[in-house]
């Protein structure tokens, strides 16, 4: 069921991709597997799926250490300053860099780990208190 809906998902992306005139091989489809079982993600590297998203520190790193073959980890969710120390060395991209305060905690913890750590900005371009992101101006 999950290589079949995986399937579906990247035919999809393959499709759109053509219409819009992109090449599809430039797009990055991430299988996220955050609250699924280790085994969902050994089935998808059966047919080279290498790309997984997660949002929990704890949930990333017990996967990290059990997978049986790399793959690239995306960490999607919100990222909290004190847990960066245990996610810098594996993740590919970390999504949700959303504070100055964190950016500066990453920049330490990789500079002790000597990684390059790849993130996106997360901005709040609303301005909502209820969101996280930096502000416009900051950015």
């Amino acid at each position: 069921m999950i290589i079949s809906n995986y399937n579906h998902i990247k035919q999809e992306v393959i499709e759109t991709a053509k219409a819009c005139g992109r090449n599809p091989d430039d797009i990055t489809l991430i299988a996220v597997s955050k609250t699924k079982p280790l085994s969902c993600i050994e089935d998808l590297i059966t047919i080279d799926v290498k790309d997984f998203g997660e949002n929990k520190v704890q949930e990333l790193c017990d996967k990290y250490e059990n997978v049986s073959k790399p793959v690239n980890f995306h960490l999607i969710g919100h990222l909290q300053t004190n847990k960066v120390k245990y996610v810098v060395d594996k993740t590919c991209l970390i999504h949700s860099l959303d504070s100055i305060k964190l950016a500066k905690e990453i920049q330490k913890e990789a500079a002790k780990k000597q990684v390059v750590v790849n993130v996106l900005i997360e901005v709040n371009v609303a301005e909502e208190d209820s969101k996280f992101g930096l502000k416009v101006d900051d950015v």
